[in-house]
């Protein structure tokens, strides 16, 4: 039988020469992955904290996508995938066999790269996550709440059971899957290149609800815009070649980087 993950009580030790960093909701220890015979990860140790905004950058095919698919074991699904290492969520190990992959889906929600909204009405879209978790409250509070929280209820208030949400612009989707995601309140939001498909105006409102959303939720996203992770996040890990190459402080890391790498990426020498 699978049993639920329990979130322990906040730790009041604190840390190392990361120590504005603060208490990290998930953790990697030397984690490593292969689709098949070739290797994505490359013994990743990573902390991310709790209720911030940390960015995942890199070249091409480094392994961001892969990496923010291991925190809610959505590479479980890919066929051939081997993994090494350790993944923590509260300091437990989410690979245990006694966790649910798909509680560990829904404490840790995913918005991905190009908006998926369902062929439904824009409030089946925010209720479809909570019918089939078994909601018993009230549903059209909810759906209100996760629509406001996703800075969309007053564009489409007049329109949620008129309008299907392959009806709405681009970044009104976007902005659509995050109610979705949010709507069965998860504490972890991994976004998956959320704007690259978006215009800039679009892509301003996206990142400006990421800001509010850091409130609530703990949010981790990939990006190949530099300027994008500067402007919104709070720890940046530049990966390459499927290697953490280093981590730390957004402003340290795009103003004073301790790896030649580092620099040379973020400067526009490679990637």
């Amino acid at each position: 039988m699978k049993t639920s993950i329990v979130v322990p009580s906040r730790r009041q030790a604190q840390r190392d020469d990361l120590s504005s960093l603060g208490e990290p909701i998930l953790q990697t220890r030397q984690l490593s992955l292969w689709y098949g015979k070739q290797q994505a990860l490359d013994g990743v140790t990573l902390d991310i904290p709790k209720n911030k905004i940390t960015a995942i950058i890199g070249p091409s095919g480094c392994g961001k996508s892969t990496l923010i698919r291991c925190f809610n074991r959505m590479n479980d699904l890919i066929p051939g995938v081997r993994i090494a290492g350790e993944i923590f969520y509260h300091h437990k190990n989410i690979q245990d066999p006694d966790v649910d992959p798909v509680e560990v889906r829904r404490r840790i929600g995913m918005v991905f790269q190009k908006p998926n909204p369902f062929p439904k009405s824009i409030y089946e879209n925010v209720a479809f996550g909570l019918r089939i978790n078994g909601f018993q409250g009230n549903l059209d509070r909810r759906v209100e709440g996760a629509l406001r929280q996703a800075a969309l209820w007053e564009e489409v208030t007049d329109y949620l059971h008129k309008k299907s949400g392959l009806d709405l612009s681009g970044g009104q989707q976007q902005r659509l899957c995050i109610a979705r995601t949010v709507a069965i309140e998860p504490e972890v939001i991994l976004m998956d290149e959320p704007c690259s498909s978006l215009d800039p105006i679009a892509t301003a409102k996206i990142e400006d609800l990421m800001l509010e959303l850091k409130r609530d939720y703990t949010v981790v996203i990939v990006t190949h815009n530099m300027q994008q992770a500067a402007r919104v996040s709070d720890f940046t890990a530049f990966l390459y070649l499927g290697r953490l190459i280093e981590y730390g402080p957004t402003k340290k890391i795009f103003e004073n980087p301790d790896k030649k790498e580092t620099e040379d990426y973020i400067t526009g020498k490679f990637g």
